[in-house]
């Protein structure tokens, strides 16, 4: 048989350029080329390349962390150009990344998420009311980054004035949440309309980042994850229900990553992940390998899963 043609897309113009570049750099060398020719674009400097090839590309592997890349708009490209691609559509996309659209959706599904309050740059705004009504402890973040870019934990008005001012660098609105203390899990959905998911992961973010941001996220050591998740038979059936619906909700495609939080027995969902991390601390290929898939195993089903949902458009 001919070998399937994947152009490889990673890098971008998003502030996830670099682990973008990194998740690239890891399914480049474990893409099995018995099976496949591979070729590399970085739409910062080479969406004439993409353009130019677009008749010898059988799949597209998006790999763009952040905007640009995981907000819908390389999709749109690609469908553009005829160019079918592993991963979710435009829609899923951009209700995904958008942190208020996609906590809108989970509530509409029953799915337990934080209080919060959206802040639009230049809007007047009381950091002392904003604590009155959700609690003393805040997170603030970008509505529509990913990594934890721009995000921040307040404990205080002050606190909560200056981690505005920081995720406003970041975005043009804003999502400021109550702080939901507990255990942070993450849980892997694969599949288009038969769902599958992965052993779920428990994050542990070390003393120094007391919260999984991004150095905890892409710095080997500086957070500890555990998979299989040391949790009781119900807590990861009802995670990995959570996990499928968000993936529903949002009309996800291929593969999705799933953020929560357990707070006693409660599950809150954080946000999902539709261009997961693929580096060598990203917490798919843990999950995959806990699962006994290396991850030439895991890259071969996330291809078939997209090309079987192309078969049924």
């Amino acid at each position: 048989m001919d070998k399937l043609r994947i152009a490889l897309i990673a890098g971008g113009r998003s502030g996830e350029r670099e682990v973008s570049l990194r998740s690239g750099d890891a399914v480049y060398e474990a893409l099995d080329r018995k099976k496949y020719d591979v070729s590399r674009y970085d739409p910062r400097d080479d969406l004439i390349g993409l353009i130019h090839d677009r008749e010898k590309i059988d799949l597209a592997f998006v790999l763009l962390h952040g905007r640009f890349g995981e907000d819908g708009c390389i999709q749109g490209f690609l469908q553009l150009l005829d160019i079918p691609f592993v991963g979710s559509g435009v829609l899923a996309s951009a209700m995904a990344i958008h942190k208020k659209m996609s906590k809108d959706l989970y509530r509409l599904a029953g799915l337990r998420v934080a209080e919060d309050a959206m802040l639009t740059r230049g809007e007047v705004f009381s950091a002392g009311g904003i604590v009155a009504s959700l609690g003393n402890t805040l997170v603030v973040k970008p509505v529509s980054e990913g990594s934890s870019l721009g995000m921040s934990i307040c404990r205080s008005p002050e606190e909560l004035s200056k981690g505005i001012e920081e995720a406003f660098h970041h975005d043009n609105e804003i999502m400021i949440e109550r702080f939901v203390q507990g255990r942070e899990f993450t849980c892997c959905v694969l599949g288009n309309t038969v769902l599958e998911t992965l052993p779920i992961v428990e994050i542990i973010p070390n003393p120094e980042h007391p919260f999984f941001d991004y150095t905890a996220k892409y710095t080997p050591g500086a957070s500890k994850e555990i998979c299989p998740a040391s949790i009781s038979e119900d807590e990861r059936k009802d995670m990995e229900f959570c996990a499928k619906e968000a993936h529903r909700v949002l009309r996800c495609s291929v593969w999705s990553r799933t953020d929560m939080i357990l707070q006693d027995d409660k599950i809150y969902i954080l946000e999902t992940n539709t261009v997961p991390g693929m580096t060598a601390t990203s917490l798919v290929p843990l999950a995959a390998r806990a699962a006994g898939m290396s991850m030439s195993d895991l890259l071969d089903r996330l291809i078939e899963i997209s090309l079987e949902g192309q078969e049924k458009t």
